[in-house]
């Protein structure tokens, strides 16, 4: 198994030292922001949301005259994370105290709880846990005006989205126009799957934003050296190829497939038997926690495995118990679960993430991945593991399995662009101009005109990746079968218009060459050879004083995990995929083919020939489409 991601970090610690308050590095950066209205969050798994969320609540509640707090999160077990928590032990100046009637996260009817939502509001208690669902039903019970001097707080925030649909976005629109409360919005994940954004423009702009990365999280873990991510391709049922890609020697959460994808067999209890049998035989499931004891083929060794998979109530309430329980590796070994133990979910030495089956949202993707990245004193490596079918020339589903193939594709380049370390790019004046070790000064480049580009850049540029890699366009340029020209300085452009319509042209144009650069710098391999740094690009080393935003321009970003993916499958199956991208190309534009016109002269002189339309080569085939194009367009306009 080839990984596409493969990042090493400096295990310096700074993450999760805490200050003379008790706040580690991201919390104390969220803690300055406190006094905004409305603050946006975003922060990977484990880097203590929950945590600075009562730092900031309880400083609005003594110190900025809000009356109460609510926090909302999608599942009754997230809500653990805000339990009553000693904060003046670790030197804060008050205590998070949660009287267990206001904590909603517990089982009963949603009209009961809806009920305790009404008391609360009624009465002298400060804080409230309750789930998204709760506060749904609750607020169609209350009047806006009730949310006045309430700091609102939404856990897990990418379930909100602008679509006219969405009641939690309903919801939070309607208290941001109609009330005084404060809002603090948290997430690991500022990514849809569905494309719809979270919040609409003008809703967004009123956020502040506390960004803290995932670099600077995991670069600063004690234990957690490095992060793999790779893909395992398999024929037939995925059960007869777990055992090429299950360790049970690494503490591993199993996600098997949705029953409503193609990789599921539709019967996911059987799943699960396949599943223990390739691990050992079954000896017994303890009656008082239900973890399942097998003795492992080959050495004998009893591993415990928890099944989050069966439905049966009872059972399933006392593996979770247990699970809240576990304070040591030895406690648990294996779980296999299906919608479960993803956001939120806290196993610490968990080692290796093994996924089932395309996932179509990134959200989801990257929540599992946070599920091994926790810093444990177990583990030097985290793993995340994507098990997918391969794509095969006679099911009738070929382009759904390629497209689902490069949708994961894209997913892994996405977490390699937000995994990486962060540069700054500046223009190179002269030879001379020497830069600060996380500065790179490229010839040619514009850098930010206006505040609103440099804000996109510091917050959002993940998030607008996150777009680009998930434009259809893109996907299928991924191969290389588009000038790398077209997809940086004709599709690129394009999305950014889409994204952010109050940019100009100029504005446009410096994103465009932030997002190119940035994507090329962090997928290239930097070395160092005495005092001089070279980048590997388009399979060579470029001294990374020469670097020029024209030879960048002529890199496809995206290309590196297409050539890993190419090294992962058979000659057959990959002449599958790029038969069944070929059968869905890119129609041409005028400015595609106007960009390449001089590349086909250029090529015609070089060759003494035209662009062949039955090339071998992809890049030559889109040329002599060019030349079909423009014949076509002469055509049509008599000349």
């Amino acid at each position: 198994m080839h990984n596409i991601v493969d990042v090493t970090y400096e295990q310096t610690g700074e993450s999760t030292k805490t200050n003379a308050l008790g706040m580690r590095e991201m919390q104390a950066r969220a803690f300055e922001a406190r006094e905004h209205q409305y603050l946006l969050l975003k922060a990977p798994p484990a880097s203590g949301k929950s945590r600075a969320l009562m730092f900031i609540a309880l400083d609005k509640l003594i110190n900025q005259g809000v009356k109460k707090a609510i926090v909302a999160v999608p599942e009754k077990s997230i809500g653990g994370s805000f339990d009553s928590v000693a904060l003046s032990k670790y030197g804060f100046f008050a205590d998070w105290s949660v009287n267990q009637k206001f904590n909603l996260c517990t089982p009963g009817s949603d009209n009961g709880k809806v009920n305790a939502f009404i008391d609360f509001l009624n009465n002298d208690e400060k804080i409230l846990i309750c789930t998204h669902a709760t506060l749904r039903f609750a607020f169609e019970a209350v009047k806006n005006e009730d949310f006045n001097n309430v700091v609102l707080a939404i856990d897990e925030f990418h379930h909100v989205s602008a679509d006219g649909g969405n009641k939690l976005g309903e919801l939070l629109r309607a208290i941001m126009s109609k009330s005084s409360a404060h809002i603090i919005a948290m997430t690991g994940s500022y990514f849809r799957g569905d494309n719809v954004p979270v919040l609409v423009a003008e809703d967004e702009s009123i956020f502040k934003k506390v960004t803290y990365n995932y670099y600077e999280q995991l670069n600063g873990y004690t234990y957690l050296k490095s992060l793999g991510i790779g893909y395992h391709f398999y024929q037939g049922r995925y059960t007869s190829a777990i055992d090429e890609v299950l360790d049970t020697n690494k503490k591993t959460i199993l996600h098997i497939p949705s029953v409503q994808s193609g990789e599921s067999t539709k019967d996911k209890y059987d799943e699960v038997d396949r599943i223990l049998d390739t691990i050992g035989v079954v000896t017994h499931r303890d009656p008082e926690t239900c973890v399942i004891y097998v003795t492992r083929h080959g050495d004998g060794k009893v591993l415990k495995v928890a099944d989050l998979v069966h439905d049966e109530p009872k059972a399933r309430e006392l593996i979770i118990g247990y699970l809240r329980t576990v304070k040591a590796p030895e406690d648990i070994d294996i779980i296999i679960a299906l919608g479960m133990a993803k956001e939120g979910f806290d196993w610490a030495f968990c080692e290796h993430s093994l996924t089932v089956g395309y996932r179509g949202s990134l959200t989801e993707i990257i929540q599992i991945i946070g599920r091994c990245t926790r810093d444990s004193a177990n583990k030097t490596h985290a793993q995340f593991t994507n098990l997918i079918a391969q794509p095969d020339a006679a099911d009738d589903l070929v382009k759904v399995s390629v497209n689902n193939m490069l949708k994961a594709i894209t997913c892994s380049l996405l977490m390699e662009q937000v995994l990486a370390p962060n540069f700054k790019f500046k223009t190179k004046v002269n030879d001379d101009d020497q830069s600060a070790p996380d500065v790179l000064k490229i010839n040619g480049f514009k850098e930010p005109s206006s505040q609103r580009v440099k804000e996109i850049i510091e917050s959002d540029l993940n998030d607008l990746k996150a777009v680009i890699l998930q434009d259809d366009q893109i996907i299928k340029a991924l191969p290389g079968n588009i000038d790398p020209e077209v997809i940086n300085k004709v599709m690129i452009p394009k999305i950014i218009r889409i994204k952010y319509p109050d940019l100009n042209e100029e504005e446009v144009e410096e994103l465009r060459q932030q997002v190119v650069v940035d994507s090329v710098i962090k997928s290239g391999e930097i070395k160092e050879e005495g005092d001089k740094k070279f980048i590997r690009m388009a399979g060579k080393f470029i001294n990374i004083d020469d670097l020029h935003i024209d030879l960048i321009d002529k890199i496809n970003p995206f290309q590196k995990a297409f050539e890993i993916l190419s090294k992962s499958v058979t000659t057959k199956v990959l002449k599958v995929i790029q038969e069944a991208i070929e059968a869905t190309r890119i129609q041409m534009t005028d400015e595609e083919a106007t960009l390449l016109w001089p590349k086909v002269k250029e090529f015609h002189r070089e060759n003494g020939r035209e662009p062949n339309l039955n090339a071998v080569d992809p890049i030559e085939r889109r040329l002599a489409d060019v030349i079909v194009y423009l014949k076509a367009l002469r055509r049509k306009q008599g000349i």
